[in-house]
């Protein structure tokens, strides 16, 4: 696949077996952790052109821009590599629900029990 994005940040990422690396949506103001997807190198590309977040769905194998179909939109505030390349932040104005069953974040189905000390 060709992709438009900037061979000087290509360069920098370290991407799985499939191409793809993390990206994890943060809300910009707040801090709020909202949801990880997934990215490769043209979804970075068009993130970083369109101000809109665009994801690689690993079970449809297709590019999907978050919010497109369910009006929860993702505005890129800003986006910053890993010291390892490895995994993207993306801090966003979140509009609506992140998480694909509405709720706020991908992050609130409960924590997990820590043991003692």
């Amino acid at each position: 696949m060709t992709t438009s994005l900037d061979p000087a940040v290509a360069t920098r990422l370290k991407r799985d077996a499939n191409g793809l690396f993390p990206a994890i949506a943060q809300q910009y103001d707040t801090g709020e952790v909202l949801m990880l997807g997934w990215m490769d190198d043209e979804a970075l590309h068009r993130t970083l052109t369109t101000g809109r977040c665009t994801y690689w769905s690993r079970s449809r194998q297709e590019y999907w821009v978050k919010g497109d179909t369910s009006g929860h939109t993702q505005h890129v505030r800003s986006v910053a590599l890993d010291c390892d390349g490895d995994t993207v932040l993306v801090k966003v104005d979140q509009v609506g629900a992140a998480c694909h069953t509405g709720d706020r974040t991908c992050f609130d189905a409960g924590t997990l029990p820590l043991a003692a000390e």
